[in-house]
């Protein structure tokens, strides 16, 4: 697997996490793969081969080979039909709710065409240049030519939300919701109207996948070798707490993630992050 990320425009990075890229030469056996939840969401074009995605154990769609990914709040399992090449903008929480009405909760856990969410000519534009471009960095300024025009034309990041997501990473999900805002109760109300909206999931729910998020990199980068250390180094109640909210997201224990092979696009990802 080659997995490389790219930084956005300065004027991006407030929105934007990465621009990514991945490819996987054709395997003779393919493994199903699960996606984690990362609080973020992804606009993706497939340039390779198609892209399954489980519904169900034995049933399957195929993903739009331009699309926006949701947010993850269930095991999501995918598994391509041959070479992966796949080209994505990754954005933040509140990022993406810059550039469409529609709210953000509507969109998770599935897979929405760009062309239902945009413009359908300006949309099959971007399509084609992403599609046609040589390099990665062509690609790039595509995207970044698409999102400054739509910039120009809305902007609705909350200051509020953006605070409270940027407090929640800087404590890597562990600090509670009323600290983060000081017990200022008209400022929860105003948060919670528009966070489901904006970001399409609720404040406690952003949290629990920052913090995974940190333990999972904990966990890759083998920055410790016990998962008492890891449970308690982010904060979570006791070890049992840790291994319940591990299980919620990933279906299996943190020692059961380490070895299994439906994870390894996961560890690769997020431990790069």
């Amino acid at each position: 697997m080659n997995y490389q990320t790219f930084a956005p425009h300065s004027d991006l990075d407030t929105i934007v996490k990465c621009y990514w890229t991945l490819e996987v030469p054709e395997q003779k056996e393919v493994q199903r793969q699960l996606i984690l939840p990362d609080g973020c969401v992804d606009m993706c074009f497939t340039l390779g081969d198609d892209i399954k995605r489980y519904i169900s154990e034995t049933d399957y769609i195929i993903q739009p080979r331009h699309m926006l990914l949701g947010q993850i709040t269930e095991q999501f399992y995918i598994e391509p039909t041959g070479h992966v090449n796949t080209f994505a903008i990754r954005f933040y929480p509140y990022g993406f709710a810059n550039f469409i009405d529609r709210p953000l909760n509507e969109l998770g856990n599935q897979e929405t065409p760009i062309s239902e969410l945009f413009d359908p000519e300006k949309s099959e534009k971007l399509s084609l240049e992403i599609i046609q471009a040589k390099t990665t960095h062509e690609r790039i300024n595509s995207i970044e030519s698409f999102l400054f025009e739509r910039l120009r034309e809305k902007a609705t990041i909350n200051k509020i939300v953006k605070s409270t997501v940027d407090a929640m990473y800087l404590s890597n999900g562990s600090k509670p919701l009323n600290i983060i805002l000081k017990n200022d109760l008209t400022k929860r109300r105003q948060l919670e109207r528009n966070f489901t909206k904006q970001i399409g999931l609720s404040p406690k729910q952003l949290s629990k996948v920052i913090r995974l998020q940190a333990t999972l990199q904990m966990l890759l980068n083998k920055n410790t070798r016990k998962l008492t250390d890891v449970a308690y180094e982010n904060e979570y109640y006791d070890q049992a707490h840790f291994i319940k909210d591990f299980k919620e997201f990933t279906g299996i224990t943190p020692k059961d993630f380490l070895t299994d092979d439906k994870m390894a696009l996961s560890s690769l990802l997020y431990k790069k992050t």
